[in-house]
């Protein structure tokens, strides 16, 4: 199975920007889609945002649309999030998976929004 790691996380203030970052360690990013979710404090895992690279698909939560992008480099087998425009309702624990659950995760990597 493989084992995802997120990178890229920080703290910011309101309007700023991250770029995300995902790849496999030990192994390729495998499977068709590709996630990210997130887990806010007090929460559980939600969705942000999903790609199926292959035929050119990509999708959002509704809060964050026109705000995030999900992108593929399949050269560099990494997964990226750019983020801009954060908001205070976006501090959580941001992971990558390869399905809508989790399956894959790493550690995460925390944005914090605040000023």
């Amino acid at each position: 199975q493989v084992q995802l790691v997120e990178s890229g996380g920080g703290l910011v203030q309101p309007g700023e920007s991250l770029n995300l970052s995902c790849t496999a360690s030990g192994s390729t990013f495998s499977g068709p889609w590709k996630y990210w979710l997130r887990q806010p404090p007090g929460k559980g895992l939600e969705y942000v945002s999903s790609t199926y690279p292959s035929i050119g698909k990509s999708f959002y939560r509704d809060s964050v649309k026109g705000r995030f992008t999900i992108s593929w480099d399949s050269a560099k087998d990494t997964l990226y999030l750019q983020m801009n425009s954060l908001k205070p309702e976006d501090t959580a624990r941001y992971y990558c998976a390869t399905d809508s659950q989790g399956t894959g995760r790493g550690q995460g990597t925390q944005v914090t929004v605040s000023s």
